[in-house]
């Protein structure tokens, strides 16, 4: 049966696509930032995940305001990267796995949620940000994908409770699935920050290394947070942290932290790197 081996988490701001583009790993501003990273490639190397399940929020690709699902899931062979006008070099193609996909999504409407299927789906920096991040040139460490959007943009927004639990639902659908893959999770987006209105620029340190903290073997407290205690505590788009409670219902019960990194500010936002493995 196919296996999470455990998650990662990720900033997935615009802004870190263009300095990755740029070379600029020992650039003095994002030198702290990008130095979190060595340790992830190295648990990567070790592990060899076949498959990479991506929780992201799309930015307008798929999606607006007048048609915005709260779950939605991609089931096609392939996704492509498009230009969203932040001066981001687009990625070439991402490999799918539509088998494991469909599973993914016949588990989850089986539990009670109702999702969006999409056969066809283009990623935005919410996906393509965090994966190059992770894999750098995939085509030298190939890597299948899953991305699964959740609404962060569009009231009303689903609630840490309930993005938990949908997580907790596709994590048992993989474990369901009939192959050998060894699947990671990424949790994308965060931490706190606001990126516009007259809190524009807010971050909030202690109620991030909280949230990391808790992450790891608290995360039924967490689930118990309101989105609109995740807008007072991290900003407006730290809401963004439900993304992370979906990673955390996949991975089940126990996890260990292998890495974390915590770096402030990066484009106005408080960028939190974690490595959870999964354990019996």
């Amino acid at each position: 049966m196919a296996e999470i081996i455990g998650g990662l988490t990720s900033s997935h701001i615009p802004a870190v696509g263009n300095a990755y583009h740029r070379k600029m790993f020992d650039d003095p501003y994002w030198k702290p930032f990008f130095d979190g990273y060595p340790p992830v490639h190295a648990w990567l190397a070790e592990k060899k995940p076949d498959v990479a399940v991506v929780f992201y929020n799309d930015h307008g690709l798929n999606f607006f305001l007048d048609k915005m699902p709260t779950f939605s899931i991609g089931a096609a062979a392939s996704y492509e990267n498009q230009d969203e006008g932040w001066g981001i070099p687009t990625i070439g193609t991402f490999q799918g796995h539509p088998e494991l996909s469909w599973h993914i999504i016949d588990g989850v409407v089986a539990d009670g949620f109702d999702v969006c299927t999409c056969q066809e789906m283009a990623v935005d920096h919410g996906f393509t940000v965090p994966v190059q991040l992770f894999w750098g040139d995939r085509e030298k460490t190939p890597i299948k994908t899953i991305p699964i959007c959740i609404n962060t943009v569009q009231h009303p927004l689903p609630s840490p409770k309930r993005c938990y639990e949908f997580g907790r639902s596709i994590g048992r659908a993989i474990a369901s699935f009939a192959g050998n893959e060894k699947v990671v999770v990424l949790g994308t987006g965060g931490l706190s920050h606001q990126l516009d209105g007259t809190r524009a620029g807010f971050i909030n340190k202690d109620f991030d290394l909280m949230c990391m903290d808790k992450i790891v073997d608290a995360p039924d407290e967490l689930a118990k947070l309101s989105i609109l205690d995740l807008v007072r505590e991290a900003g407006a788009q730290g809401a963004e942290f439900i993304l992370w409670m979906a990673m955390r219902g996949a991975l089940g019960d126990k996890v260990a932290e292998i890495h974390r990194n915590y770096h402030i500010p990066i484009s106005n936002t408080a960028a939190g790197l974690m490595v959870l493995e999964t354990r019996a």
